[in-house]
Protein backbone atom coordinates (compact mmCIF):
# COMPACT_ATOMS: atom_id res chain seq x y z
CA UNK A 1 0.00 0.00 0.00
CA UNK A 2 1.12 3.56 -0.63
CA UNK A 3 1.17 6.28 2.04
CA UNK A 4 -2.40 7.34 1.28
CA UNK A 5 -3.70 3.80 1.72
CA UNK A 6 -1.66 3.33 4.92
CA UNK A 7 -3.11 6.53 6.35
CA UNK A 8 -6.62 5.31 5.46
CA UNK A 9 -5.94 1.97 7.18
CA UNK A 10 -4.74 3.84 10.27
CA UNK A 11 -7.82 6.05 10.37
CA UNK A 12 -10.08 3.03 9.97
CA UNK A 13 -8.41 1.23 12.87
CA UNK A 14 -8.60 4.28 15.14
CA UNK A 15 -12.21 5.21 14.42
CA UNK A 16 -14.28 5.43 17.56
CA UNK A 17 -11.35 6.36 19.81
CA UNK A 18 -11.60 9.87 21.30
CA UNK A 19 -8.25 11.09 20.03
CA UNK A 20 -7.37 14.77 20.02
CA UNK A 21 -5.71 14.44 16.63
CA UNK A 22 -3.38 12.20 14.66
CA UNK A 23 -0.15 12.98 12.83
CA UNK A 24 1.12 10.17 10.62
CA UNK A 25 4.62 10.01 9.14
CA UNK A 26 6.17 7.56 6.71
CA UNK A 27 9.61 8.48 8.03
CA UNK A 28 10.59 10.74 10.90
CA UNK A 29 13.47 11.32 13.27
CA UNK A 30 11.54 10.63 16.46
CA UNK A 31 7.84 10.51 17.32
CA UNK A 32 8.78 11.90 20.75
CA UNK A 33 10.37 14.97 19.15
CA UNK A 34 7.36 15.45 16.86
CA UNK A 35 5.03 15.21 19.86
CA UNK A 36 7.11 17.74 21.81
CA UNK A 37 6.98 20.15 18.87
CA UNK A 38 3.21 19.65 18.61
CA UNK A 39 2.86 20.44 22.31
CA UNK A 40 4.57 23.79 21.71
CA UNK A 41 1.91 24.47 19.08
CA UNK A 42 -0.83 23.66 21.59
CA UNK A 43 -1.54 20.00 20.88
CA UNK A 44 -4.85 18.76 22.34
CA UNK A 45 -5.17 16.06 24.97
CA UNK A 46 -4.81 12.51 23.65
CA UNK A 47 -3.09 13.61 20.45
CA UNK A 48 -1.17 10.85 18.68
CA UNK A 49 1.98 10.75 16.55
CA UNK A 50 2.58 7.57 14.52
CA UNK A 51 5.58 6.73 12.32
CA UNK A 52 6.33 3.86 9.96
CA UNK A 53 10.07 4.44 10.30
CA UNK A 54 12.26 6.31 12.82
CA UNK A 55 15.89 7.15 12.15
CA UNK A 56 16.59 8.98 15.44
CA UNK A 57 14.19 7.41 17.91
CA UNK A 58 14.97 7.75 21.61
CA UNK A 59 14.84 5.13 24.31
CA UNK A 60 15.26 5.46 28.06
CA UNK A 61 18.60 6.83 29.34
CA UNK A 62 19.23 8.50 25.98
CA UNK A 63 19.66 5.27 24.02
CA UNK A 64 18.96 5.34 20.28
CA UNK A 65 15.89 3.50 19.05
CA UNK A 66 15.87 2.53 15.38
CA UNK A 67 12.58 1.64 13.70
CA UNK A 68 12.79 -0.20 10.37
CA UNK A 69 9.92 0.58 7.93
CA UNK A 70 6.72 -1.19 9.05
CA UNK A 71 8.76 -3.63 11.15
CA UNK A 72 7.85 -1.84 14.39
CA UNK A 73 4.88 -0.08 15.87
CA UNK A 74 6.21 3.34 16.89
CA UNK A 75 4.00 6.04 18.37
CA UNK A 76 3.85 8.80 20.96
CA UNK A 77 0.74 9.81 22.88
CA UNK A 78 0.19 13.24 24.42
CA UNK A 79 -1.64 13.52 27.75
CA UNK A 80 -2.63 16.95 29.04
CA UNK A 81 -5.58 16.38 31.37
CA UNK A 82 -5.00 14.23 34.44
CA UNK A 83 -4.98 14.53 38.20
CA UNK A 84 -1.24 15.04 38.64
CA UNK A 85 -0.15 11.38 38.76
CA UNK A 86 3.51 10.53 39.02
CA UNK A 87 4.93 9.91 35.53
CA UNK A 88 6.12 6.57 36.93
CA UNK A 89 2.51 5.47 37.24
CA UNK A 90 1.82 6.51 33.64
CA UNK A 91 4.77 4.38 32.52
CA UNK A 92 3.28 1.44 34.39
CA UNK A 93 -0.13 2.16 32.90
CA UNK A 94 1.32 2.14 29.38
CA UNK A 95 3.21 -1.10 30.07
CA UNK A 96 0.06 -2.73 31.39
CA UNK A 97 -1.92 -1.55 28.35
CA UNK A 98 0.62 -3.13 25.98
CA UNK A 99 0.60 -6.39 27.94
CA UNK A 100 -3.18 -6.63 27.94
CA UNK A 101 -3.30 -5.90 24.20
CA UNK A 102 -0.76 -8.66 23.44
CA UNK A 103 -2.60 -11.06 25.71
CA UNK A 104 -6.05 -10.49 24.28
CA UNK A 105 -5.08 -10.23 20.61
CA UNK A 106 -2.44 -12.94 20.34
CA UNK A 107 -2.72 -15.05 23.49
CA UNK A 108 0.86 -14.18 24.48
CA UNK A 109 2.19 -13.98 28.04
CA UNK A 110 4.24 -10.79 28.27
CA UNK A 111 5.97 -9.56 31.41
CA UNK A 112 6.97 -6.08 32.50
CA UNK A 113 10.67 -5.59 33.22
CA UNK A 114 10.50 -2.67 35.60
CA UNK A 115 10.21 0.11 34.87
CA UNK A 116 9.57 0.34 31.14
CA UNK A 117 10.26 -2.77 29.06
CA UNK A 118 7.94 -5.57 27.92
CA UNK A 119 9.43 -9.05 27.70
CA UNK A 120 8.40 -12.20 25.84
CA UNK A 121 10.16 -15.30 27.16
CA UNK A 122 12.76 -13.11 28.81
CA UNK A 123 13.58 -10.93 25.81
CA UNK A 124 12.57 -7.34 25.12
CA UNK A 125 9.79 -6.86 22.59
CA UNK A 126 8.67 -3.35 23.57
CA UNK A 127 10.14 -0.25 25.17
CA UNK A 128 8.33 2.69 26.75
CA UNK A 129 9.60 6.23 27.29
CA UNK A 130 7.70 8.78 29.38
CA UNK A 131 8.68 12.45 29.29
CA UNK A 132 6.94 15.10 31.39
CA UNK A 133 6.92 18.89 31.35
CA UNK A 134 6.80 20.22 34.90
CA UNK A 135 5.40 23.29 36.60
CA UNK A 136 6.99 23.24 40.02
CA UNK A 137 6.36 19.75 41.39
CA UNK A 138 3.38 19.13 39.14
CA UNK A 139 3.57 17.59 35.64
CA UNK A 140 1.45 19.71 33.30
CA UNK A 141 1.68 17.40 30.31
CA UNK A 142 3.23 14.04 29.48
CA UNK A 143 4.30 12.30 26.28
CA UNK A 144 4.36 8.50 26.32
CA UNK A 145 6.40 6.89 23.57
CA UNK A 146 5.93 3.20 22.78
CA UNK A 147 7.89 1.02 20.38
CA UNK A 148 6.89 -2.59 19.70
CA UNK A 149 9.10 -4.91 17.64
CA UNK A 150 6.74 -6.54 15.15
CA UNK A 151 8.92 -8.48 12.72
CA UNK A 152 12.49 -9.74 12.51
CA UNK A 153 13.98 -6.58 10.89
CA UNK A 154 13.04 -4.62 14.03
CA UNK A 155 15.52 -6.55 16.18
CA UNK A 156 19.02 -5.01 16.19
CA UNK A 157 22.10 -7.23 15.91
CA UNK A 158 22.82 -9.03 19.18
CA UNK A 159 26.28 -7.45 19.43
CA UNK A 160 24.72 -3.99 19.74
CA UNK A 161 22.29 -4.89 22.52
CA UNK A 162 22.59 -4.47 26.28
CA UNK A 163 19.64 -6.83 26.80
CA UNK A 164 18.31 -9.66 24.56
CA UNK A 165 15.58 -8.57 22.14
CA UNK A 166 12.86 -10.28 20.15
CA UNK A 167 9.88 -9.53 17.91
CA UNK A 168 6.24 -10.59 17.83
CA UNK A 169 6.91 -12.60 14.68
CA UNK A 170 9.21 -14.94 16.59
CA UNK A 171 6.38 -15.81 18.99
CA UNK A 172 3.61 -16.01 16.38
CA UNK A 173 4.91 -18.64 13.92
CA UNK A 174 1.43 -19.13 12.46
CA UNK A 175 1.45 -15.55 11.17
CA UNK A 176 3.66 -14.35 8.35
CA UNK A 177 5.55 -11.08 8.25
CA UNK A 178 2.97 -9.37 6.03
CA UNK A 179 0.11 -10.47 8.29
CA UNK A 180 1.79 -9.04 11.36
CA UNK A 181 2.56 -5.80 9.54
CA UNK A 182 -1.09 -5.48 8.42
CA UNK A 183 -2.19 -6.00 12.01
CA UNK A 184 -0.09 -3.18 13.44
CA UNK A 185 -2.82 -0.54 13.34
CA UNK A 186 -5.50 -2.72 14.99
CA UNK A 187 -2.88 -3.53 17.65
CA UNK A 188 -2.23 0.18 18.10
CA UNK A 189 -5.96 0.83 18.52
CA UNK A 190 -6.21 -1.91 21.14
CA UNK A 191 -3.27 -0.51 23.12
CA UNK A 192 -4.82 2.96 23.06
CA UNK A 193 -8.18 1.57 24.17
CA UNK A 194 -6.50 -0.08 27.17
CA UNK A 195 -4.71 3.18 28.00
CA UNK A 196 -8.08 4.96 27.95
CA UNK A 197 -9.59 2.29 30.17
CA UNK A 198 -6.86 2.57 32.82
CA UNK A 199 -6.26 6.32 32.71
CA UNK A 200 -9.15 7.28 35.04
CA UNK A 201 -7.88 4.57 37.44
CA UNK A 202 -4.19 5.45 37.31
CA UNK A 203 -3.98 6.12 41.05
CA UNK A 204 -6.06 3.12 42.11
CA UNK A 205 -4.64 0.03 43.79
CA UNK A 206 -5.94 -2.11 40.92
CA UNK A 207 -3.32 -0.62 38.58
CA UNK A 208 -0.48 -1.68 40.88
CA UNK A 209 -2.02 -5.12 41.40
CA UNK A 210 -2.34 -5.80 37.67
CA UNK A 211 1.14 -4.42 37.05
CA UNK A 212 2.58 -6.68 39.76
CA UNK A 213 0.89 -9.75 38.26
CA UNK A 214 3.00 -9.25 35.14
CA UNK A 215 6.19 -8.14 36.86
CA UNK A 216 9.27 -9.94 35.54
CA UNK A 217 11.61 -11.53 38.12
CA UNK A 218 9.07 -11.27 40.94
CA UNK A 219 10.19 -13.33 43.97
CA UNK A 220 13.58 -13.73 42.29
CA UNK A 221 16.92 -12.26 43.22
CA UNK A 222 17.77 -9.15 41.18
CA UNK A 223 20.44 -6.52 40.96
CA UNK A 224 19.81 -2.80 40.55
CA UNK A 225 22.64 -1.05 38.71
CA UNK A 226 23.50 2.41 37.54
CA UNK A 227 24.81 0.91 34.29
CA UNK A 228 24.46 -2.63 32.96
CA UNK A 229 27.89 -2.45 31.38
CA UNK A 230 29.51 -1.41 34.69
CA UNK A 231 29.42 -4.08 37.44
CA UNK A 232 30.82 -1.53 39.90
CA UNK A 233 27.61 0.51 39.59
CA UNK A 234 25.62 -1.93 41.74
CA UNK A 235 23.09 0.09 43.75
CA UNK A 236 21.29 -2.76 45.49
CA UNK A 237 20.54 -6.46 45.43
CA UNK A 238 17.66 -8.42 46.89
CA UNK A 239 14.49 -10.36 46.24
CA UNK A 240 11.95 -8.51 44.12
CA UNK A 241 8.87 -8.37 46.34
CA UNK A 242 6.64 -6.19 44.18
CA UNK A 243 5.75 -2.53 43.84
CA UNK A 244 4.96 0.33 46.19
CA UNK A 245 1.70 2.31 45.72
CA UNK A 246 3.81 4.92 43.88
CA UNK A 247 5.04 2.39 41.34
CA UNK A 248 8.52 2.04 42.81
CA UNK A 249 10.28 -1.30 42.99
CA UNK A 250 10.24 -3.05 46.37
CA UNK A 251 13.29 -5.15 47.28
CA UNK A 252 13.82 -7.39 50.28
CA UNK A 253 17.47 -7.25 51.25
CA UNK A 254 19.61 -9.98 52.77
CA UNK A 255 19.11 -8.27 56.15
CA UNK A 256 15.35 -8.82 55.86
CA UNK A 257 14.67 -5.11 55.49
CA UNK A 258 12.78 -3.75 52.50
CA UNK A 259 14.07 -1.04 50.19
CA UNK A 260 12.06 1.00 47.69
CA UNK A 261 13.86 1.78 44.44
CA UNK A 262 12.64 4.92 42.72
CA UNK A 263 12.52 5.54 38.97
CA UNK A 264 15.68 7.11 37.65
CA UNK A 265 18.97 6.32 35.96
CA UNK A 266 18.92 2.62 36.85
CA UNK A 267 18.74 -0.83 35.28
CA UNK A 268 17.35 -4.08 36.62
CA UNK A 269 18.66 -7.57 35.83
CA UNK A 270 18.43 -11.04 37.38
CA UNK A 271 21.09 -11.68 39.98
CA UNK A 272 24.06 -13.69 38.76
CA UNK A 273 24.51 -15.56 42.05
CA UNK A 274 21.11 -17.27 42.07
CA UNK A 275 19.60 -15.83 45.20
CA UNK A 276 19.94 -13.87 48.39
Amino acid sequence: MDAKDERAALEFALQGLPLGGVRYFERVGSTMDEAAAWLKEGAPNFALVVAEEQFAGRGRLGRRWFTAPKASLAFSLILREFESPRPALLTGLAALAVCEALESRYGLHPQIKWPNDILLQGRKVCGILTEARWQGERPVDVVIGIGVNLTHPAVPPAATLHFPATSLQEHLPHLGEEEIERDRFPLLALILARVLLWLPRVQEEALIQNWEQRLAYRHQSIQVLGALEDPDSLLGEGTLEGLTPEGNLLLRLVSGETQAVDFGEIRVRPSMNGGV
